[in-house]
């Protein structure tokens, strides 16, 4: 597929506006030759008739045909004198008309909808700059292999104008896969992920696609969607997607979630995002050793959730920044259903990240803070638990640096490896003192979350390895769970809340990709409390930007 730079490149303007720039064929001195010619004849013809064979004799000859070489040299002086038209001020200029080529399945509303922009310029320099941007837009559906834009005269009655020819070159493989390896922060997971793809479809610039993701902790999904850029009036694409999705929690919560649903995100743009999710989950217990907390929610819900989010990432990059900032703010209400099984709660996150550079050997400072509250509501709502699903966890081995998006992590400890706990059913078969190890307890997670984090990064003495991005970093970061449900929040103190976060420090080196980042740190833990799961020492941890 032709970028977008190439196609910038392609931009021909044979004479947009003839009354203000002469862009045509160049006049010679034959032209004035013939009107000194049409004079004198005048006078001629007022002698009498008798001088008719000195007029034949000063008929200049026919005009020979330019050679290419010539009309080149025209077509360069042409450029270069609209160059230095351009250079000197603005040009103006409206567009006439937009001329679509090469579309045979594509409908035409498709492609006007991305170039719209170029109606409204009204200099050569804005058209310019819109016909680009046209042009990225269009390649951005992923349904053509090439796209060109060119710039062509308007009307020869219309002076200041100029029609917009848009070339595009359908795809001729319309089938794709991919497959690669992804990181979910809400499942705390690695998965492995594959796809199957289909462009235009029916004609809309429709993407159809169906996945199957299988994680190492049991996670596993099948999907299937449709992606429409533009729908019924809508002026950001819609997404549709139905899926299936497991994930096994017994080893750290003792239970089994799956989840059978439709998801549609009708508002999609560059800082902001509204989903609706509606999906039948359930909860199960194979083990049948849960904690009391766990037991209270196993069985069906429905949940009919609808989200927003907000984002902006002014970051440099985001598997080692530099400088810039990244802000995300989600709000997320869910009971959007008169069925009495229905999640009623309320969740909002926040999450907020700044890159603060030093100027030599490419230090910079990354700090952020991040948290996140969930709620239940409804009649009786101060006495209800929330759903165990919807609360926060935190721990896992993937860097804060990277996933943004609300608190889910604090380096040194394990998944789920920090907040409060209850003790699974007691076993007969093993001793008191085996049942009560951190591992036979449920982490139940907490209503209220904050994490913070700071990292220092710094190049490495080695060319090679600065040349390859390899560099080296210390860090510290803390976080702490709460429980605010079921009348918990009555007791909830601020100071003992800070006071009992957990915290841990640690250096490693980094290998940034361009897909992810490798770390090979040493963690050491500063504070953690009862069955908490953190632990001194070295480890190796793979995190991809979100």
């Amino acid at each position: 597929m032709a970028n977008s730079s190439e196609a910038k490149q392609d931009l021909n303007i044979p004479n947009p506006n003839k009354d203000h720039e002469d862009l045509g064929p160049s006049s010679n001195g034959d032209d004035t030759e013939e009107d000194e010619y049409d004079a004198v004849g005048a006078e001629d013809d007022d002698e009498g008739d008798g001088d008719e064979e000195e007029e034949d004799e000063e008929t200049p000859p026919p005009q020979k045909p330019q050679s290419q070489s010539d009309q080149l040299r025209l077509e360069k002086s042409k450029l270069e004198s609209l160059m230095r038209r351009m250079s000197s001020g603005k040009v103006p200029l409206r567009v006439h008309d937009v001329i679509i080529k090469g579309n045979s399945k594509t409908k035409d509303y498709i492609i006007e909808a991305e170039v719209e922009g170029v109606k409204n310029a009204s200099t050569l320099q804005e058209l310019l700059q819109a016909a680009g941007t046209a042009n990225a837009k269009l390649q951005g559906l992923d349904i053509f292999d090439s796209v060109r834009i060119t710039l062509d005269s308007g009307p020869p009655e219309l002076s200041g104008t100029a029609n917009v020819i848009v070339e595009v070159v359908e795809s001729k493989n319309p089938l794709s896969g991919e497959c690669g390896a992804y990181t979910k922060p809400a499942a705390r997971s690695w998965t492995l992920e594959g796809s199957l793809k289909y462009k235009n479809w029916l004609g809309y610039g429709d993407l159809w696609d169906g996945s199957l993701a299988y994680g190492p902790n049991q996670t596993s999904e099948v999907s299937a969607g449709v992606f429409l850029p533009r729908f019924r009036g809508f002026v950001t694409p819609v997404v549709a997607r139905a899926f299936l999705l497991s994930q096994d929690w017994q080893e750290f919560s003792s239970y089994k979630e799956r989840q059978l649903g439709l998801s549609l995100n009708f508002f999609s743009s560059r800082h902001h995002d509204l989903v609706y999710n509606l999906g039948w989950r359930t909860l199960t217990d194979p083990s049948q050793m849960a904690s009391r907390t766990i037991r209270r929610q196993l069985g069906h819900g429905l949940l009919s959730s609808l989200k927003y989010v907000f984002k902006i990432d002014r970051r440099n990059s985001p598997v080692r920044p530099t400088r810039g900032y990244a802000c995300v703010l989600s709000s997320q209400i869910g009971g959007l259903a008169p069925d009495h099984r229905c999640l009623r709660f309320l969740r909002q996150e926040f999450d907020l990240r700044y890159a603060l550079p030093f100027g030599f050997y490419n230090v910079a400072l990354n700090f952020g803070i991040s948290g996140g509250v969930v709620f239940p509501w409804g009649r009786g709502f101060l006495d209800k638990p929330s759903s165990v699903p919807e609360r926060f966890f935190l721990g896992g081995d993937f860097s804060p640096v990277c996933s943004v998006g609300g608190p889910t992590t604090v380096w040194g400890f394990k998944t789920r490896g920090i907040g409060p706990t209850e003790p699974r059913r007691q076993n007969s078969e093993k001793s008191d003192g085996e049942n009560s190890d951190s591992s036979h307890s449920d982490a139940v997670g907490g209503d209220l979350a904050v994490t913070a984090f700071a990292d220092l990064s710094f190049d490495l003495p080695l060319r090679w390895l600065r040349e390859h991005g390899v560099h080296g970093h210390i860090f510290a970061g803390s976080g702490n769970l709460a429980k605010l449900t079921e009348n918990e929040f009555r007791s909830f103190s601020f100071q003992k809340f800070f006071q009992s976060f957990r915290s841990s420090i640690g250096a490693g080196i980094v290998v940034p990709t361009k897909f992810f980042r490798l770390e090979c740190n040493y963690y050491y833990i500063l504070k953690q409390y009862g069955d908490d799961c953190g632990k001194t020492g070295f480890r190796f941890s793979v995190s991809a930007p979100l």
